[in-house]
């Protein structure tokens, strides 16, 4: 990691990654694996049981979706319905995103990354996604142009994120009310169904954008492909 760019960001805490072990019985897709494979690579942090994967991965052939879940239940209700319909472009993950992402994400590589209704967080706002030092790696793995769309129903978790992606973040972002005949996860047809208002943010990450781990992968090479 090069200690002396100069950054983009204000975010001062930085990301210890080298620190992070790989998941258990941990595995690198062999489309991540694959360098000579230019298909657009999405991330979704926090799937859940996999509604918006599964629509995702249906409606974007020539896209390939690594979708993420750490809940035992939740995932496992995701997985069985992944293959029971066989969409090559869709990668269920049962980890812990942070580490499994530092592990198996190469700098510059994703398109599009989903965060979609996350746990809020409201006692700890430490662990909000864009309050942690974690997200400049999250951005370190963004393609130039690449887009992180962020949704959710507290009024007040938006607002904080898109104060912290321009003040911190130094990043361009575009703040949208969530159309009411959205139904992308269950948590959003729940809440749209109780009338109420689910936010959404586009955050895009300029050609002219650095961060600490535009280089950096791991070390371990003990892994299976």
């Amino acid at each position: 990691m090069t200690e002396n760019i100069e950054l983009t960001h204000q975010q001062e805490r930085a990301f210890q990654p080298q620190k992070l072990s790989a998941p258990r019985d941990f595995i690198i897709p062999k489309t991540i694996a694959d360098t000579e494979d230019d298909t657009p690579l999405i991330l979704e942090i926090g799937a859940g049981k996999g509604k918006h994967a599964l629509s995702f991965a249906l409606q974007n052939p020539d896209k390939h979706l690594i979708a993420i879940e750490r809940t035992r239940n939740k995932f496992e209700a995701f997985s069985k319905l992944a293959t029971s319909q066989q969409l090559r472009n869709l990668d269920a993950i049962h980890a812990d995103a942070i580490a499994w992402i530092v592990h198996a994400i190469k700098p510059n590589s994703v398109a599009k990354i989903f965060i979609l209704y996350p746990n809020p967080e409201q006692h700890n706002p430490n662990q909000q996604w864009l309050n942690m030092p974690f997200f400049e790696f999250l951005l370190s793995r963004l393609q130039v142009d690449g887009e992180v769309i962020l949704v959710t129903n507290i009024e007040e978790y938006m607002n904080d994120a898109e104060r912290q992606a321009t003040k911190v973040w130094c990043l361009p972002s575009v703040r949208y009310r969530v159309p009411k005949d959205s139904q992308r996860t269950h948590f959003e047809v729940k809440y749209l169904a109780r009338q109420e208002v689910c936010w959404e943010l586009s955050i895009r990450k300029p050609k002219w954008y650095k961060t600490r781990f535009d280089h950096w992968q791991p070390s371990t090479p003990d892994i299976k492909k």
